[in-house]
């Protein structure tokens, strides 16, 4: 693992290869080399990060990786930190003394809404793997369905089944409010972009129309219902 030390030092050396190419080439040449070799410091930034052992360094990848994204970068190398990131401290652990000491909740949040921000099927599949990965933290089961109705991919009603199992497992437990609101949007998303939904997801939403849930929640159940039966 790469220290803080050490990075910077590549970080230099790789500004210093900028600074090569731009004496020596074009104008027009330098700024095409000089944005090759942005990104390659960038990516080389965010694949160390992301794989670091402090939770500020999960930050600084999730930083670097958000401006990324913004600049349309929702590449390989993009997607496969976030997927890294979406499950450290579920499936992948790390411990001290017996101790989990990488279970940073707020870092698989981010990930997982930035991977709703790639939107394809890899991302897709990264999101259905939070959901599968023993998940316990609600938060981010709910970042994670939000995106999965951001991208509306539901091959085989795959993505809808998944999320039915996970509130169906949150709700033997302790029922919450906000997975329950974001698998009611992300239920109206996925039939918009699918043009249908599965039979399954109107029997969730009924549940949570009559269930232990808040009433402004149970309402908003009872809208998508009539909004997906109205084909809107």
């Amino acid at each position: 693992m790469l220290s803080f030390k050490r990075l910077a030092i590549l970080v230099l050396m790789a500004v210093l290869s900028v600074s090569a190419f731009a004496q020596s080439n074009s104008s027009e040449e330098r700024s095409v080399e000089e944005s090759y070799l942005q990104e390659a410091i960038e990516m080389m930034i965010i694949k160390e990060m992301s794989r670091g052992d402090s939770l500020d360094q999960k930050y600084v990848a999730l930083e670097y990786i958000g401006d990324a994204i913004d600049r349309g970068n929702t590449g390989t190398e993009v997607r496969q930190a976030l997927e890294f990131l979406s499950t450290e401290g579920t499936r992948t652990v790390a411990r001290e003394g017996g101790r989990v000491v990488n279970n940073f909740p707020h870092v698989r949040r981010q990930a997982a809404r930035y991977l709703g921000q790639i939107n394809n099927e890899e991302a897709k599949d990264a999101l259905i793997q939070i959901l599968q990965s023993g998940e316990k933290e609600t938060m981010v089961l709910m970042e994670a369905v939000k995106s999965l109705g951001e991208i509306g991919i539901n091959k085989n009603g795959e993505t809808v089944e998944q999320i039915a199992w996970i509130v169906s497992r949150v709700d033997n437990t302790n029922p919450d409010n906000l997975l329950a609101l974001a698998t009611v949007e992300a239920f109206e998303k996925i039939h918009k972009a699918n043009g249908s939904i599965s039979p399954n997801a109107i029997q969730l939403l009924m549940r949570i129309s009559q269930g232990q849930y808040i009433k402004p929640v149970q309402e908003r159940a009872k809208q998508a219902i009539a909004n997906i039966r109205a084909g809107n």
